[in-house]
């Protein structure tokens, strides 16, 4: 069974324009999932919303959307007021420009989607645009209205389709500098970056998702196989960690120390050689040896 469109509508480019269908690249719905229950009855639970001062449970009539202007004091906002202001979609991906891929700040990156031809027909026009994308090696930024709000998206392609990120504003990134402006500068010396890039040579190795392994879902879906099937849970203490661990600036330290000391063994000077006394019978041949020579 195919899966079912997020969204439809038309991908333009220009005066190119083509059917296309979004889906969410991404999915949750294989994460274990936990509900509220009564211990006593086992049934599920439900939420209710409560009023804050009074305590009392407020019927869906009385619920409405407000906005805090300050501590305890809203401006109530009603559904027309709200539906007056929401962007309606026109179902048009509106291409605006095309920009080089490394230039897009990964920190602006939000939600994946599949986009890909809405039947047949869409086929040639889809497949231009995606070309023409692979060819210039440029990601496209487009706007597209989902769920009463305009999103810019990035666009790029993927196998034989597309892939769409929709992209965060600035508002909503926080400013790098509030958190690393207080990072000092130490003095690194070449000996230790060059040590360091050593270290990161030897776990070089090639971007491959199909090796993350999620331990913890894993312990969880292993946890809910074992009481369903009705076998005991042991409930097993945490190993303490040891304290002896060693960071790295200090591993660094003592590598280079034990370099340094391994250098000055290898550039010493050899040591002089004391030199041996005759024994009394070579002294006595060498002295005969010099008579016989006069």
């Amino acid at each position: 069974m195919a899966p079912r469109a997020y969204w439809k509508g038309s991908l333009k480019l220009s005066l190119v324009s083509c059917p296309v269908v979004l889906y969410p690249a991404s999915t949750s719905a294989e994460k274990t999932r936990f509900h509220m229950i009564n211990r006593e009855t086992g049934n599920r639970l439900k939420q209710q919303m409560v009023d804050a001062e009074t305590g009392d449970v407020v019927e869906g009539d009385q619920k409405g959307r407000g906005y805090e202007l300050s501590k305890g004091k809203y401006v109530e906002v009603e559904k027309e007021e709200l539906e007056a202001v929401q962007i309606e979609s026109n179902h048009t991906i509106d291409i605006d420009s095309f920009v080089p891929r490394d230039e897009i700040d990964k920190r602006y990156l939000d939600n994946p989607y599949y986009i890909a031809p809405d039947g047949k027909a869409a086929v040639d026009a889809f497949a231009v645009v995606r070309d023409a994308m692979k060819d210039e090696e440029r990601v496209a930024l487009a706007r597209i209205v989902l769920t009463n709000r305009e999103h810019v998206m990035a666009i790029e392609p993927l196998g034989k389709g597309l892939l769409g990120t929709t992209l965060r504003y600035p508002y909503e990134l926080r400013d790098e500098e509030d958190y690393f402006d207080g990072i000092k500068t130490p003095k690194i010396t070449k000996d230790m970056i060059e040590l360091a890039g050593h270290i990161l040579h030897t776990k070089a190795a090639h971007f491959d998702p199909s090796k993350f392994r999620d331990e913890y879902e894993d312990a969880l879906k292993a946890l809910v196989r074992r009481k369903a099937s009705g076998k005991p849970i042991k409930v097993t203490e945490r190993e303490e960690k040891p304290d002896n661990v060693i960071n790295l600036m200090d591993a660094l330290k003592a590598s280079l120390k034990g370099k340094s000391a391994a250098k000055r063994r290898a550039h010493a000077p050899a040591q002089r050689r004391t030199p041996t006394r005759r024994t009394p019978r070579k002294a006595h041949r060498s002295a005969a040896r010099h008579r016989k020579a006069g």
